[in-house]
């Protein structure tokens, strides 16, 4: 689904005048500047790529300097196109506000969210759906990756990673953590025994992330959590984790937020075997000052919050 956004005119004068930049030059680098792509400016307001390309080059001129930079992937702000955005942005609400009469704005557009499966699944979800329910012009595009944090986030408004990242003009949220146990289903254990010390977990195959596949530096546990067990069923799907540990494939490290739910998984060595993590929200210093996208932000934060013994594993013995 294309953002919405104002009508721009593809035969607007080009060249008001250097030091008076067209309306419609500004909102072309609001839309480049909130997607890092000309493809994607150009899909949301129902252009060419080449008239964005155009109209980027005019909006220099008139400003006497370069408003984005070529990176790896897209484009980004310089410091001139930063200061260039916040007219940009007042331009667009106020075209937004007279189209619809002098109303109170209504929020509408797309947010785009990177985040790993389990927090796409069990907290991104339905925090985005209450977002819907009080603002069904936003729409939500939800992408499932277990990375670290892009070096350039084109074509993304959020992402929410494993661990503190690094980040280079970008805001890094730090949003809450949640700890990782080792399960075992009823079945299984009832079969192989339980493991009464660590050492015994040298008898058993875990299940867990694919070691040379694994991106996030917090996230390779395995080596220093239980040394000594030997791999299984192994997926870059969380969520494969869990159903695999179900299934009696051995015992899976899996986050309690999601283990829990299922009765017939029981914790193993819960004393002994437990990862505390932390999730982050990484977004453009521009991106979060878009109403929508600030909307969602604020609905992922307080589902995290209400979710937080959950997420730890507070809720009740499991062991």
């Amino acid at each position: 689904m294309p953002r919405t956004a104002p009508p721009i005119c593809e035969n607007a004068d080009m060249n008001p005048g250097r030091g008076r930049p067209s309306a419609d030059d500004l909102l072309v680098l609001l839309a480049v500047g909130r997607s890092g792509r000309f493809v994607s400016a150009a899909e949301e307001l129902g252009l060419n790529h080449t008239t964005v390309s155009r109209r980027i080059a005019a909006l220099e001129h008139d400003l006497g300097g370069r408003v984005l930079n070529r990176v790896a992937g897209g484009w980004e702000l310089t410091d001139l196109g930063r200061e260039a955005l916040g007219a940009a942005e007042a331009v667009d609400a106020a075209v937004r506000t007279l189209n619809r009469g002098g109303q109170h704005r209504v929020l509408e557009g797309v947010v785009r969210i990177s985040s790993t499966d389990g927090f796409s699944g069990y907290l991104a979800a339905p925090a985005v759906a209450e977002v819907r329910r009080r603002h069904p012009g936003i729409s939500v595009e939800l992408v499932t990756a277990t990375r670290r944090a892009s070096v350039q986030r084109s074509g993304l408004d959020l992402e929410v990673v494993v661990g503190q990242p690094q980040v280079h003009r970008a805001e890094a949220l730090r949003l809450g953590e949640y700890c990782l146990r080792l399960y075992g289903s009823r079945g299984y254990l009832a079969e192989f025994g339980r493991p009464g010390t660590v050492d015994d977990l040298a008898r058993y195959p875990l299940v867990y992330f694919i070691d040379s596949m694994l991106q996030v530096d917090d996230l390779d546990l395995a080596p220093a959590v239980v040394p000594t067990m030997r791999e299984s069923v192994s997926s870059t799907n969380v969520f494969v984790h869990v159903e695999a540990t179900r299934a009696g494939a051995g015992l899976g490290l899996l986050p309690c937020f999601m283990a829990d739910r299922h009765p017939d998984l029981e914790r193993v060595l819960a004393a002994e075997v437990v990862v505390r993590l932390s999730y982050w929200l990484v977004a453009r210093h521009e991106t979060l000052r878009r109403p929508e996208v600030a909307e969602v932000v604020a609905a992922i934060r307080a589902r995290v919050e209400h979710s937080r013994d959950e997420l730890l594993g507070n809720l009740g013995d499991r062991s």
